[in-house]
Parts: structure tokens; C-alpha cells; sequence
């Protein structure tokens, strides 16, 4: 979908919730240039109360954020506005959280790291119609590479019990830890 397609219609707002300020600054400076009237929050708190002063016609929230779960912020929209379109982007891709989301009213669910256009094609998709496959999606060893980054920053970068959790040797570990990203 090139930019001179994108149709907002009347209300073109859009809420981003998301504890990662440089992707929630990237990502709104590139929705604004798209014509989108972007409203950030950082927090659970920050993206309830705004969902609840001016529910957005459209909205992209992070699942997991520092102080809790970004589906209690779909919640408030869906009640607030429920023709509102939201989607749910998460670096924790698990089939229960999508299937979660959905159940709550989000109209799609995408893994991090999504650019503008993923977002805006999953926005704008309408009723059966599916937006096309990312153009370039993450290889098989970058996906394990995030998986286990964030499995290390969730045991606060304790290497011991990332590779217990990971059902790995901790040398191996190590050794992938001491190595770039793949691409």
C-alpha cells in the first residue's frame, strides 16, 4: 500500500503505547508523516488515561510494558470506541497471547520488530483481506538470537538461569551472548 492510498477518513488519531521510547518516537514520526494525528504513552497508566480522555480511532499497543500488560489498555479502548482499530505488537510471540488479544478486540497481532508499513497494512486491512507477508522478514537465527535476549533481560542478565530456562549449556550460551546479531 503506497502512502497516497492510505484513507484515514474522518478521524485520523492514533494512540502508540510502548515503554521503548526509541521505537515509539520512530514509529510516531513515521505515522505522522502518513497523515496520522499521533498520541504516545509510555506506560499502561499513560495509554488508560488517554484511551479514556480522547479514544483513538486507531491505536498500536505493546503487550508487555513496565508496569503491566498492554491488553488492559485495548480494553479501555474497546469500551470507549469499540469500531476503534487496534493492533498488538509484542517481541513475546506466543499463540495464547494472540489469541488473547483477539479475544479482547484487537484486529491483528504483530512481533517485534514491525516498520510503519506492517503496522499501517494491518491497520488498514479490511474484513477477509490479509496484508502481505513482510518484505523482509527475520531469518530462522535471528528470531532464536531475540528469544534469547530477551529470555537473558528477563533473568536480568543472569547467565546461569538464562541457560537453565533455555534448556542450555551455559558455555554454549555464553559463546552466542559474545557474538554479534545475526541478521
Amino acid at each position: 500500500m503506497a502512502d497516497t492510498e492510505l484513507v484515514l477518513g474522518d478521524d485520523p488519531s492514533l494512540l502508540l503505547v510502548d515503554d521503548d521510547e526509541a521505537f515509539v518516537r520512530r514509529l510516531g514520526r513515521a505515522m505522522e508523516k502518513r497523515g496520522f494525528v499521533v498520541e504516545v504513552a509510555m506506560s499502561v497508566a499513560e495509554g488508560r488515561a488517554a484511551a479514556s480522555a480522547h479514544p483513538p480511532a486507531y491505536a498500536v499497543c505493546d503487550l508487555r510494558l513496565e508496569d503491566g500488560n498492554g491488553l488492559d489498555v485495548v480494553e479501555v479502548i474497546r469500551e470507549r470506541r469499540p469500531e476503534s482499530r487496534v493492533i498488538v505488537l509484542t517481541g513475546y510471540g506466543a499463540i495464547a497471547t494472540a489469541v488473547a488479544a483477539v479475544k479482547i478486540g484487537a484486529i491483528d497481532y504483530l512481533s517485534k520488530p514491525a516498520d510503519a508499513m506492517d503496522i499501517i497494512n494491518a491497520l488498514m486491512a479490511t474484513g477477509a483481506e490479509l496484508p502481505p507477508p513482510p518484505e523482509n522478514p527475520m531469518s530462522a537465527d535471528r528470531v532464536r538470537w531475540e528469544h534469547i535476549q530477551r529470555v537473558f533481560e528477563l533473568c536480568d542478565r543472569n547467565v546461569s538461569e538464562t541457560a537453565r530456562r533455555l534448556n542450555m549449556h551455559r558455555r554454549t550460551l555464553q559463546r552466542i551472548l559474545a557474538k554479534r546479531s545475526p541478521r
